[in-house]
């Protein structure tokens, strides 16, 4: 964007288009979300469907974005982020500015800056009312 003075959008319209598979199709969401839980991180994808469902009882504003390693959660704003980061764990991202850290809310540190906190899932049964409360939270915020 900044060598080239493009604006946010049209980055991303060039980008998209660079991902296009050879028949001119862009990958589309069940097919990144295939992607990312394709081979030995398939054992993750009833978290990932578990967070899903969580998340979209909060109310018909919520958007499911998927992108190439992650998943976005947006209303107006992005709000939260599932990653499979390794084949036993799902980083839930969240964005709780002025929260302070916890055991299992983590400061997201390096994780991703676009989310203030982290939280590390190795079941479905770890999402759990803390967790989806702290999603409640940022969906709320947003």
């Amino acid at each position: 964007m900044t060598k080239h003075g493009l604006s946010y959008g049209d980055a991303n319209a060039i980008a998209s288009r660079a991902l296009q598979s050879a028949d001119g199709q862009a990958p589309t969401g069940d097919d990144l979300v295939d992607t990312q839980y394709a081979g030995a991180k398939s054992v993750l994808k009833p978290i990932y469907e578990e967070l899903i469902l969580a998340v979209e009882s909060f109310g018909p504003d919520v958007e499911i974005a998927p992108k190439k390693g992650y998943v976005s959660l947006r209303t107006s704003k992005q709000f939260g982020l599932i990653q499979p980061t390794t084949a036993t764990r799902i980083d839930v991202g969240i964005q709780l500015k002025g929260t302070a850290p916890t055991a299992r809310l983590e400061a997201s540190g390096s994780f991703n800056a676009m989310v203030s906190h982290r939280v590390r899932i190795g079941a479905v049964k770890e999402v759990d009312p803390e967790l989806t409360d702290w999603l409640r939270a940022a969906y709320d915020a947003a």
